[in-house]
């Protein structure tokens, strides 16, 4: 058997894409389907293209098909159900589960959530049902439907046939509740094994935890759950009722959307774009920041302008200016990405904002120093012209400084005002950093050189 590790997802591409025949594709996906995760065989299916896709869809077996749906992008997910016969999508609905559902409703058409809805059984619409009074943003939405909770009444022998039954992963406390439902405290499991045979529940229960809201941020509390130390944390809704739990692999998995979202929407991307999505389709979601970015490039331009004459005088400085502009755009989209990724995270606030200003502002002002001085000397060995190396050696100390300024500052007050940094903040910078670079190195040769 030919194996197929993770790191050799590109290989397996290139031989399925390269087979001249079925029975060879057969074999190669049989392998692959032994030693690939579904996440995996997903990217696999995304990555061929969208006229071979079916051919590679109709050798996988049922399970698999299945599995690789609900694992699949937005625009992908919806490209396989427009090219099934409905006969076919509805094959695929049968055994999706909760949370299947809640990911799957968002992209597929209602005629098909319907149909998912009535293979759920009368716990799981309970638990779809609860989800709908929260949105997506919410915690409550997406809560971990699997896990131990407890009458605080019991005693060890009734307690100890939970674990028996088998508990589910990431759980190393039962949750214990009151009569009504209400969330009274947490036993952990070892002390359960430890307790005497007659012993209550109720003497062994720790009062003191802390419960995520379902009205929650969905990622300000899968963050809460990382920081915690906790295999999970249990969620009550507005009457401190025990309705689920968010666990931390599905908070881990929550900060990887976030981030992926975010590297996406810097480049002007949708997260969920179909890796062989349609022309029109790219062209639009790419094409609106790139006419945002000509827009403020026009801006820097006529900056330029108003010293058309110096330029005009001095050929140098034409010939240097990209030099100005690179810098000054390198070191702001240093601190704009630490600031950003700080942000979602929420370790940037009003109370360390002003320190951490002062320290981007220091590394901007060392490695303005440094790389000012190496410019300014490269400058001088180039032209000989003392007055130019000190001019653009001081056009790249004072950009550095300002892109430091503009990588802490921008993000921060887009944040304020509930725009997205990681959107707009890359294309703002840019523009600011230019214009900057651009001013100081045109005024102080204006100054200096004519």
């Amino acid at each position: 058997m030919v194996e197929y590790p993770i790191d050799q997802l590109p290989n397996l591409i290139d031989a399925l894409l390269q087979c001249e025949n079925q029975v060879q594709k057969r074999e190669l996906l049989a392998d692959a389907q032994e030693t690939l995760s579904i996440e995996h065989l997903s990217l696999l299916f995304e990555a061929i293209p969208k006229d071979q896709r079916m051919e590679i869809w109709a050798l996988l077996d049922d399970d698999t098909q299945h599995e690789i749906f609900v694992n699949l992008g937005d625009d992908s997910c919806r490209w396989l159900l427009h090219t099934l016969d409905d006969a076919d999508c509805f094959k695929l609905l049968d055994e999706v589960n909760v949370a299947q559902l809640l990911e799957l409703e968002e992209v597929i058409p209602e005629r098909f959530i319907e149909y998912a809805k009535k293979q759920l059984d009368e716990a799981q619409i309970k638990q779809y049902d609860l989800a709908q009074k929260y949105t997506a943003e919410e915690l409550g939405h997406w809560l971990d439907f699997d896990f131990v909770k407890v009458s605080e009444k019991l005693i060890m022998p009734s307690v100890r046939k939970q674990i028996l039954k088998g508990i589910p992963p990431f759980t190393d406390v039962f949750y214990t509740i009151t009569r009504q439902g209400q969330l009274s405290g947490e036993v952990a499991i070892n002390d359960i094994l430890q307790a005497e045979e007659g012993q209550k529940l109720y003497a062994m229960i720790d009062q003191d935890i802390t419960a995520l809201n379902a009205s929650d941020d969905l990622y300000e509390a899968a963050e809460a759950v990382i920081l915690s130390g906790r295999a999970a944390m249990p969620v009550v809704d507005a009457d401190q009722k025990l309705i689920g739990r968010l666990s931390l692999a599905s908070a881990y998995q929550l900060r990887q959307e976030a981030i992926d979202s975010a590297a996406a929407k810097a480049g002007g991307l949708r997260e969920d774009e179909d890796l062989f999505a349609s022309v029109r389709k790219s062209a639009k979601n790419r094409g609106i920041w790139l006419g945002i970015n000509l827009a403020t490039a026009f801006l820097a331009s006529w900056f330029i302008g108003l010293f058309g004459a110096t330029i005009e005088q001095v050929v140098a400085l034409a010939v240097l200016m990209p030099i100005v502009a690179s810098m000054g755009g390198i070191a702001g989209s240093q601190t704009l990405t630490v600031i950003v990724r700080g942000l979602a995270l929420g370790q940037v606030t009003d109370s360390n904002r002003s320190a951490l200003l002062k320290k981007e502002l220091r590394v901007g002002a060392v490695n303005g120093f440094v790389w000012a001085l190496v410019i300014g000397l490269l400058t001088f060995a180039w032209f000989n012209d003392m007055m130019l190396s000190i001019t653009i050696t001081v056009a790249i100390l004072l950009n550095l400084i300002a892109a430091s300024l503009s990588g802490v500052v921008i993000p921060s007050i887009l944040d304020k005002m509930k725009i997205d940094p990681a959107l707009s903040g890359s294309v703002i910078l840019t523009t600011v950093t230019d214009i900057v670079g651009f001013v100081t190195f045109l005024g102080l040769g204006s100054l200096l050189l004519l």
